[in-house]
């Protein structure tokens, strides 16, 4: 599995091409429909495939949470993914896709890792209603590859923030509007339904302005409808949106080709953009530099996000 993943490190020039790589796994046999679901996780969030180490049971864990074990050293949680979605198995899965999402590591327990496949965003579509209701909104994204194999992307982020206990109230309840910032319109684009209520709840907090989509696609449409607007009544794009807010993991488009399609655009030109994303590491920060993002802030840290929208506004009300 090692030889599997020794190439993760050197995938470093998709960004701004609009594709991914992802490493497909299945998570058993479903008892009651007899059928193996197929997933997939982003390449960039996998540190390694293991069999699963000696678990320690913990006290008051979430029903999905089988325990923690040691990895060199340090304690992670890991999750039996089976047990999350809700797909009944007959015995607990033995491999475990070890993670890491918003500078934290965890593990996830399948049954079988497949392959490391690199396909285009375009293929991934926002998954239709009957599909999202059937796995309870835990699907960001869905392909059929040519194989006619079906695979989902889950919301990682989805599932962190359930199978974690932290109460992040306070978190927001210490976020104060800025007097000379209150009435900025902030666009942003994000995939996962925890990020966007992370989003609303920091720029709520912030008594800002928002218009919000679910992935990149639809925010290049919606922004190029802005700017005909503006171009109608005569005024510039950034009298209407102050600034843009993307997270890099979308359907259809991902952040880093939204950056590329505005920066390439004259008419955004003044209109600063903040890349947010699980996607944590280093290099990835220089991947959304290198497509012209201004900055780059990890999720989800609603003093760090408010401290970039901050300085981002405030930027260009100095312009």
């Amino acid at each position: 599995m090692s030889d599997l993943l020794k190439k993760i490190d050197a995938r470093t020039k998709l960004a701004g091409t609009n594709k991914l790589e992802i490493l497909l796994f299945t998570l058993g046999l479903d008892q009651r429909s007899n059928r193996r679901e197929n997933f997939g996780i982003n390449v960039f969030k996998v540190r390694e495939v293991m069999r699963t180490p000696d678990i320690t049971q913990a006290p008051e864990m979430p029903p999905a949470v089988e325990g923690m074990v040691s990895l060199r050293g340090n304690l992670i949680p890991v999750i039996d993914l089976a047990k999350y979605v809700g797909v009944q198995t007959e015995c607990r899965p033995d491999i475990m896709i070890v993670s890491e999402y918003n500078g934290h590591t965890q593990g996830f327990l399948v049954e079988a890792v497949d392959t490391i496949l690199r396909l285009d965003w375009s293929q991934m579509r926002v998954p239709p209603e009957m599909l999202n209701n059937n796995m309870r909104g835990l699907v960001t994204a869905v392909t059929e590859l040519e194989s006619g194999k079906l695979v989902m992307m889950l919301d990682v982020e989805k599932v962190l923030a359930e199978t974690n206990d932290f109460d992040d109230s306070h978190d927001f309840k210490i976020i104060q509007p800025q007097e000379d910032l209150m009435g900025s319109t902030v666009f942003f684009a994000d995939d996962s339904t925890v990020a966007r209520k992370q989003i609303t709840r920091t720029l709520d907090a912030l008594k800002l302005n928002y218009i919000e989509s679910i992935n990149g696609k639809r925010a290049w449409d919606e922004l190029q409808k802005i700017a005909a607007q503006a171009d109608i009544t005569g005024q510039p794009v950034r009298s209407m949106v102050q600034m843009i807010l993307t997270d890099v993991e979308m359907p259809e488009m991902d952040g880093y080709m939204l950056t590329k399609a505005v920066k390439s655009d004259p008419r955004f030109a003044g209109i600063p953009i903040l890349m947010h994303s699980s996607l944590s590491g280093g290099s990835n920060q220089k991947l959304g530099q290198s497509v012209g993002v201004d900055a780059y802030v990890s999720k989800f840290e609603p003093q760090k996000l408010t401290d970039a929208i901050i300085t981002m506004l405030r930027s260009t009300q100095s312009k």
